[in-house]
């Protein structure tokens, strides 16, 4: 628990945070880097090859 209470100290939480306006789309910064970060994970995981792809043997 002191370990959450040194983090909580480390950012003000007594306002609002900001937010991103773009068009129609107002996102707050917090959500934008968690989307971003999903993103970022989801294309790792498109890219990484299968596990086990190089050792399975050809049997033609």
């Amino acid at each position: 628990m002191a370990g959450l209470a040194l983090l909580a100290a480390l950012f003000p939480l007594d306002h609002l945070g900001g937010y991103i306006h773009w068009g129609w789309v107002d996102i707050s910064y917090a959500n934008a880097i968690v989307v971003a970060l999903m993103v970022i994970v989801f294309v790792a995981a498109l890219l990484a090859p299968f596990p086990g792809h190089g050792r399975r043997k050809e049997s033609r």
